[in-house]
């Protein structure tokens, strides 16, 4: 136990350093595999095929090349004129729109920063240009680009109900309420804080002709998720149906791809999951090692004096989890503690799929944490500002997901109140 223990504070620490990901998770597994295990390299590959060997892996590449596919053609830049057709004329109506534009993407990107830059590089000039100030529309557009690892489908959460044996279809129903929660509290926040800026009337004719023009971008995410929660497909069915869609509507209707950006598109998310697959493989063989060794269990025993009651647990949980998300990205976060966190969450009574939701939600908030929030340094880059700058804007936003957090937290309702 003691072993296996400083295996895991070896391995944050290496990643609080700043070491590949994959090197720090190879060396901990060569170095089990050696250490408490005959020393046999096949061992490791076997059990990286066994954790792969899942369709449902198959949603996370199709579900990124979607999201590619929209932002790189016309639909993004469509969706986003609905919205702010439909509330241009609100108070704060605009910055309104910034985070309905976020969440609708969200719901067929799947990703926190793919959110962020097509929304982005569209919602920024134009907030500016209305008035609001520069930090405010970094801060709102690099918070509510979070959204897309709560609003399902999300790829953390794949990666959570992967490696905990916990229902995608539950955890995306359970992710919906939260994630709308989430954008409820910053379009709230942008309202209160912008409600004197100038805003344009309302213009019917303009808000039917930005409906025709996206009806595809609007038509996306009511097939994805409608096609999910109605059964007509699985999650992995759901990622292939949106890369379809996606291809005919932005090769063959709107035109905004040729074959060529198609195929530089493909590249791009090869690129990525290629960076990614081979962590996962072997988190899975490390995954399985904890399972046969009984870690989780003799976890469980290790801490129960200390956190006896659920409420303790859950602070404990949630302080412990703000700060891996500062060091940690996600998906690293995810892989290395979820298989341990989940038992000691079923030992205080707390739903795997509620603790699910609880767990990316903290995750989330470290997309705009030093010195890893990986929102800020995509911010950095889409707007063209020092990174002081952007982790100034985004401090009134960190106070307002931390509230969403207390609310998701306490309230399990909210999370299982489609589940169950």
């Amino acid at each position: 136990m003691t072993g296996a223990l400083l295996l895991v504070v070896a391995a944050l620490a290496l990643l609080a350093l700043r070491q590949s990901v994959l090197a720090v998770v190879a060396v901990i597994v060569i170095a089990i595999h050696v250490v408490h295990g005959d020393g046999d390299p096949t061992v490791i590959a076997l059990d990286a095929w066994d954790g792969l060997n899942k369709d449902v892996l198959l949603s996370i590449p199709l579900f990124l090349l979607a999201s590619a596919l929209m932002a790189r053609g016309s639909m993004a830049k469509r969706l986003v004129r609905v919205m702010q057709a439909a509330s241009g004329w609100l108070p704060g109506g605009l910055g309104l729109a910034a985070v309905a534009s976020c969440a609708l993407f969200a719901a067929v990107s799947g990703s926190a920063t793919a959110t962020l830059v097509a929304v982005g590089a569209v919602m920024y000039p134009a907030l500016v240009a209305a008035g609001y100030s520069r930090r405010f529309a970094i801060g709102l557009l690099a918070a509510a680009g979070t959204l897309g690892i709560v609003i399902p489908p999300s790829i953390p959460l794949i990666l959570y109900g992967v490696m905990t044996g916990t229902s995608i279809s539950d955890l995306f129903l359970a992710g919906l309420f939260p994630g709308l929660a989430l954008a409820g509290l910053l379009g709230g926040h942008t309202v209160i804080v912008n409600r004197r800026i100038a805003r344009t009337a309302f213009d019917a004719r303009e808000l039917l002709a930005a409906i025709r023009d996206g009806a595809f971008s609007l038509l996306m995410p009511l097939v994805v998720l409608g096609g999910i929660y109605g059964g007509f497909f699985t999650a992995t069915e759901a990622a292939a149906v949106a890369v379809a869609f996606a291809l005919v509507v932005e090769r063959f209707i709107h035109r905004g791809l040729d074959w060529r950006g198609v195929a530089d598109v493909v590249i791009d998310t090869a690129r990525t999951m290629g960076a990614l697959f081979p962590i996962l493989m072997l988190a899975f063989s490390l995954n399985l090692w904890f399972a046969l060794e009984g870690v989780p269990g003799r976890l469980v025993e290790g801490l129960t004096p200390h956190l006896d009651t659920p409420l303790a647990f859950l602070v404990a949980a949630n302080l412990f989890l703000l700060a891996v998300g500062c060091l940690i990205d996600i998906g690293s976060a995810i892989l290395l503690l979820a298989p341990l966190l989940v038992p000691l969450a079923a030992h205080h009574g707390f739903d795997p799929v509620h603790f699910g939701i609880v767990m990316v939600v903290n995750l989330e908030i470290g997309y705009l944490t030093p010195p890893m929030g990986l929102n800020l340094i995509v911010a950095m880059a889409a707007f063209r500002e020092s990174f002081r700058e952007v982790a100034l804007a985004v401090l009134p936003f960190i106070a307002i997901l931390l509230a969403g957090l207390v609310l998701v937290s306490l309230v399990p309702a909210l999370s299982l109140a489609l589940v169950r």
